[in-house]
Parts: C-alpha cells; sequence; structure tokens
C-alpha cells in the first residue's frame, strides 16, 4: 500500500515503547547487566504464532528436541512465524540453533525456513555476492534435521525480526541469546497496518471503464457489456457498430452475431442526468479471443465442494448490485461439485453420471444449467465452467475423459463461456511421469472439441505449471495456462506466487495469459465452503497482490464470497486505474527489472507509451526507497501518477524517491511530462 506522509514503522515502534508499556517487555535491571540475554527470558505474549509460542518448551509443549538432541533453552513457534525485537542499541550478537521439533506431527509436511532480519535487511542468511545485499535464499529446514547454528551481529540494528515461513511447521530458537554490553533489549509487537482505502470514489457524471478492446469469432454469439460507472438510471449508445449487433440503450449491453471477420472501431457512448462522455472500443472479429485477461468470480475458494446453482447465481447478483460489473468484471465461473460424485455419501451429489446417449448429468444442485447460463447472461455476464480431462475431477465428479466431443457440445449448448480444464486424475491415464507430449495431449485434444462448436469458450489450462506450460500454451490453444500450485491467503504463499513469474512476461500476449491463480482477498475459505474468515492477508499485502495481479496481465478471478464484501475489499477491486494496467489493449506482461534487498521494482509497457510500475518491499519495516528512471529505461522529466490515489505526484527528472510501507507497494504509471 502506498504510504507518502506516513510516520514510518520504526518511529511507530518506538512510540508503542512509551505509550503502550503494558506491550513491551523490559527486562529486570538485574538481568540489563547480563553478558547475556536468553530470548525465552522475555515474556513472549506479543509474539506473531499459528499457535501459542513456548517459552523452554516446543510449539506442542515439550521439551525442545532437534534429530534427537534435547535443549534447555529457547522458543518454539508454529510457523508462520515473527518476533520482533528492539534491541535498543546494547546488543552485539544474536546467536540460536535453528530448525523444526521432533514433535512435530506427522500430517505437516515441508520444512521452516527461517529469516533474521535487521532494520529491513537479510542478516541471515549471510549476504551473497559483491553486493552483499539481500541474503542467499533460504532453504528450508525439514524434520529430522540436526539443528543449524546462527550467529548474527546486530550492533546498531534498531528492529531485529526473527521469521520462520512453513505453515503448521513447529519451529524451534533454541538457546537463542543476545550478547548484551548496555541497554537491554525489548520485545515490541508485531506492527499492524490498518485497511485505508486508497481509491477515490467514482464521481456521479458517467465514466465509462473497462476493456477498450474485444474479439469474438466470426458467426459466434456476441456479449459485451459497456463498463460505466456514474449515477443512474444511464443510457448507452455506440457508433459504428458492426453489422449484426445491437445495443440495449438503458443497459448497455451489446448483443448479436458478426458474420464475417475485420476489426471495427466504435464510439461507446454513456449518458445520465449529471453530463454525458465517449470512449473509443475495438472489436476483433477473427481468430482470438481473450484479447485482454479474463475478469471474474469463481466458486472454489469460497464455496468449494458445497456449490450450488443459488450460490452462482447470487454471485451474479452481488457482481451487478455492488457495481463490479461497472468497472470491467464479467465471467462468473463454477468450479467443481457441479457433477456427479458416487464416491460421495452426500445425497445432493448422487445420480447417474450420464445419460444413456453419454450426455453429461449435473447433480440435484444444479437443476437448470442452461437457465443458470440464460440468467447470467440476461444481466450481460458470462458463465464459466470447470472439469478435467481424466476419467474423475479432482474432486471425484465426473470429468470428461472419452467425452470430450460430446461435453463441449453440452457445454455450448447449456450456454457456458468460460472452461476451466484441470488436470487431476489424468494421471491415471499416463502415470505419475508423463512425457512433455503426454501433458500436452489431452488439452490438444479439448481444444479440437472446442473449435467445433459456435461458441467463443476462453480455455484455461489447469495444470499447475508442469513442463513449463507457458512456454507452449499459446501454441496448442490455450487461452489462460496456470503456471503455479494452488494459492492460500498467506503471505508465504503470495509472495513464492507472484514474485516467482519473472521471466514468464516473454510467453504472455492478447489471447493468451500466464495465469498465477485465483485471487485471495475478502472473506474465503479454499475448499470446503463452511469456515470462512477474512483473508489472513494484512491490508498492505492485499494492495501488493492486487497490484502485481494486475501488473502481470493476470487473469482477475475473485475467489472470496462477494455477498460479503467490505467496502476495502470492493475499492480493491474498483479502482479503474489500476485495473486498466491489467487490462490494456497491448498486452505486455511486466517484468522485473530491479531487485534490491528487500525491494523489487516490476515494470510493465502500456499502449500510450506510458509504463505502469509497482515498487513492492517483501521486507518487514517500511523502506525508504530512491528509484533511478533510467533503470526503467526512462529518459527525460517524467510525469509520476499514484494509481491507487488516482492523482499526479509530481514531474521528476532523474529518480523518483518514496516510502514503501511493508509488505505493501507503490504502484505508478509514468509518463513523459507534458504528454
Amino acid at each position: 500500500m502506498p504510504s507518502t506522509g506516513r510516520k514510518s514503522v520504526i518511529a511507530a515502534l518506538r512510540r508503542s515503547l512509551w505509550i503502550v508499556a503494558s506491550l513491551t517487555i523490559l527486562l529486570p535491571a538485574a538481568m540489563a547487566s547480563a553478558d547475556a540475554v536468553l530470548l525465552s527470558s522475555l515474556q513472549l505474549n506479543n509474539v506473531q504464532s499459528a499457535s501459542p509460542v513456548r517459552a523452554d518448551k516446543s510449539a506442542g509443549g515439550n521439551p525442545l528436541t532437534m534429530n534427537g538432541q534435547t535443549f534447555d533453552h529457547g522458543v518454539g513457534v508454529t510457523g508462520p512465524s515473527k518476533i520482533f525485537l528492539d534491541p535498543e542499541g546494547g546488543s552485539t550478537t544474536f546467536s540460536a540453533t535453528i530448525g523444526v521439533d521432533d514433535d512435530q506431527p506427522a500430517d505437516v509436511t515441508g520444512g521452516a525456513t527461517f529469516t533474521i532480519q535487521g532494520d529491513g535487511t537479510t542478516l541471515w542468511p549471510p549476504p551473497s555476492g559483491r553486493g552483499g545485499r539481500g541474503g542467499a535464499a533460504p532453504r528450508p529446514i525439514t524434520k529430522g534435521t540436526a539443528g543449524q547454528a546462527v550467529n548474527v551481529p546486530v550492533a546498531n540494528v534498531r528492529v531485529l525480526v526473527l521469521q520462520v515461513t512453513g505453515n503448521g511447521v513447529h519451529a524451534d530458537w533454541a538457546n537463542a541469546t543476545l550478547q548484551v554490553t548496555g541497554a537491554a533489549p525489548k520485545l515490541v509487537p508485531v506492527p499492524v497496518d490498518e485497511p485505508v482505502i486508497l481509491t477515490p470514489k467514482p464521481p456521479a457524471t458517467p465514466r465509462i471503464n473497462g476493456a477498450a478492446i474485444f474479439g469474438v469469432r466470426p458467426g459466434h454469439p456476441f456479449l459485451y457489456t459497456v463498463a460505466a460507472s456514474g449515477d443512474r438510471p444511464m443510457q448507452f449508445a455506440a457508433d459504428r457498430l458492426p453489422g449484426g449487433l445491437t445495443i440495449d440503450a438503458n443497459t448497455g449491453i451489446i448483443t448479436g452475431v458478426v458474420g464475417f471477420p475485420g476489426q471495427y472501431n466504435v464510439t461507446l457512448h454513456a449518458t445520465n442526468s449529471l453530463g454525458t462522455t465517449a470512449r473509443a472500443f475495438k472489436i476483433v472479429v477473427g481468430d482470438t479471443i481473450a484479447l485482454t485477461p479474463p475478469m471474474g468470480w469463481n466458486s472454489w475458494n469460497c464455496f468449494g465442494s458445497s456449490v450450488t446453482e443459488e450460490n452462482v447465481k447470487s454471485a451474479a447478483d452481488v457482481m451487478v448490485k455492488s457495481g463490479l460489473i461497472q468497472h470491467g468484471w464479467t465471467y462468473v465461473n463454477t468450479d467443481d461439485y457441479w457433477e456427479i460424485n458416487l464416491r460421495s455419501g452426500d445425497r445432493t451429489l448422487q445420480g447417474t453420471p450420464r445419460q444413456p446417449d453419454g450426455t453429461i448429468n449435473p447433480n440435484s444442485r444444479f437443476p437448470d444449467m442452461k437457465g443458470m447460463c440464460d440468467y447470467i447472461h440476461a444481466k450481460g455476464l458470462k458463465a464459466g465452467l470447470y472439469s478435467s480431462p481424466g476419467a474423475t475431477t479432482c474432486g471425484g465428479c465426473t470429468a470428461s475423459y472419452q467425452h470430450e466431443d460430446q461435453d463441449a457440445r453440452t457445454w455450448a449448448n447449456w450456454g457456458f463461456d468460460y472452461i476451466k480444464y484441470d488436470w487431476c486424475s489424468y494421471s491415471a491415464v499416463v502415470g505419475n511421469n508423463p512425457t512433455l507430449d503426454q501433458r500436452k495431449a489431452p488439452y490438444i485434444l479439448l481444444r479440437s472439441s472446442l473449435d467445433k462448436v459456435d461458441r467463443d469458450i476462453v480455455f484455461s489450462l489447469c495444470q499447475y505449471g508442469a513442463g513449463n506450460v507457458w512456454e507452449w500454451g499459446q501454441s496448442i490453444g490455450g487461452n489462460t495456462w496456470r503456471t503455479t500450485g494452488d494459492i492460500t491467503d498467506t503471505w508465504q504463499s503470495l509472495s513464492n506466487i507472484g514474485f516467482n513469474q519473472a521471466g514468464h512476461e516473454k510467453y504472455a500476449r492478447p489471447g493468451h495469459w500466464n495465469d498465477p491463480d485465483m485471487m485471495i482477498v475478502g472473506s474465503v475459505d479454499v475448499g470446503s465452503g463452511r469456515n470462512f474468515h477474512p483473508t489472513r492477508l494484512t491490508p498492505n499485502e492485499q494492495y501488493t497482490h492486487v497490484s502485481l495481479w494486475c501488473l502481470l496481465d493476470a487473469p482477475l478471478l475473485i475467489g472470496c464470497d462477494m455477498t460479503k464484501f467490505d467496502d476495502f475489499t470492493l475499492s480493491l477491486l474498483t479502482n479503474d486505474e489500476v485495473l486498466a494496467v491489467n487490462q490494456d489493449p497491448l498486452g505486455k506482461q511486466a517484468g522485473r527489472v530491479k531487485r534490491d534487498g528487500q525491494i523489487e521494482v516490476w515494470a510493465k509497457d502500456m499502449s500510450d507509451g506510458s509504463k505502469a510500475v509497482g515498487f513492492f518491499n517483501r521486507g518487514e519495516l517500511d523502506a525508504s526507497y530512491s528509484a533511478a528512471l533510467s533503470d526503467l529505461g526512462l529518459t527525460g522529466k517524467q510525469t509520476v501518477r499514484d494509481l491507487w490515489r488516482q492523482k499526479d505526484v509530481g514531474d521528476f527528472d532523474t529518480t523518483y524517491s518514496m516510502t514503501i510501507p511493508r509488505h505493501g507497494v507503490v504502484m505508478v504509471r509514468m509518463r513523459p511530462a507534458g504528454n
């Protein structure tokens, strides 16, 4: 989240020591003069840990033990965890033996990654390379591994952060000790950032938003809704629509069929009682659809295996009522569990998987698939669906193996506009170590099936980045392809996925997009539809999430229960200047242009010659940063516009300086001054 004018976190932490004395723990005076202070001697009530932190015990309440070696002192935490310390200028070194405790539950897989930061700089793992900035990439430590000794100089460090990542991992800071020559160290609370809304409310006058280009295949049904904010009622018109298309003056929904290839330069108009506006809009009738990344909603991260037709129709209702449709949000996608599932004991999932002629049957939760699609289309939205190339889906429901042509026809007859095709059980067909040709085969097959129907269906490949799908997804006709495993609503998952997209940008272009998975803002569940909770991402992290996904030209698929929208979440999803970066018709995905310690700079060329830039702070403290415009390939004076606040911040010749909040972003657009 941009933080121009904010006090630094360090200053805030200092104030907290005076204002909220109960939140900072001073060692007794007798201990302050000691040569060594054990971390476990502090009152650890302000430590971030997935379960209660324990002094001189493991997270499970047992003696601290790593690979059979027991330690008398230390701190046991459950990842993800953070401990913030203020050494008060009196500590010289921090030492510990780190690792995963032997009492970690067997069902917790993976390891713990330890990092130590001082004032935003990584102190451990040790710095590497000539510059010595940022540290080497930390490696996870797994259960059954001997503890690893750590000894880090901390003289003059103002804020020391001990961090563990790894969900549910029992991590030990054994014998954690600060060598003290002066003032005693203090424990301080983990900083909390507030959900500050930066997006200005749209004006009451008409403003046309959304994509400025749209693709359709000749002879296929056309459906596009003019995205326009402003007071209602509103009237719509369009100049130079190609023959076969009409616009509804009251809703702005354009429908019809265009029979022949071509490019059509249209002007859209929106009028209300306060004024009128116009915007250029290009319709491309040809072989390529999804000329900008799809924007919409998917049911999985909120309703999971419990999804119903009513959930999906309610999502369509909310997309209109909340105003999302006025900002370009379009797709309402049903994920797994619309089909029959013979493995489940749930009666609503039971039934005959297919009719005698092979036509797939939905389960009883979805009594009228065509009616549901008609309902969604009547609102000016589009409908998406899910299947797998194996015999069953990820959840064990009926999938499309050996029924590809038939299922594609059925989906088209129902009226679906988007298909997510999830690898899952296809491993039972080709084994767990398929060749590249075997990885491609089921997607090539369904592409052929989709090409036989008289309907545009966005083809979303979901096979988790296996076989470097970004290198061949376009060649086999994919419109989007997953580049990663499933995302979860944690900073660890978000940052590991989002910031590892560097290098993929050369494979993205209009009609073909890298997909780092769904969005994790709002009220989510991720799986069952019964355990909703507010996203575990902090407000700063949510700004990072939306900014990075827009720069990456990622499909924007909301994963939350939209009926539970709050003002902050809605503000994240309705900032038209941020969304315009994602929907830019040039379709050139951002790449990482610089990594400087905990700061990463990502930039994207825009169709109007400007450059969209995200300055990201992956560190634990606010950071001051000066960006050289030459690093971005820019020369001459540049006007810098803050996209979240939607305002120009000034003209800059050589550098642009800013404060970037912890886990946050400053997202701007730069263009030559005077343009």
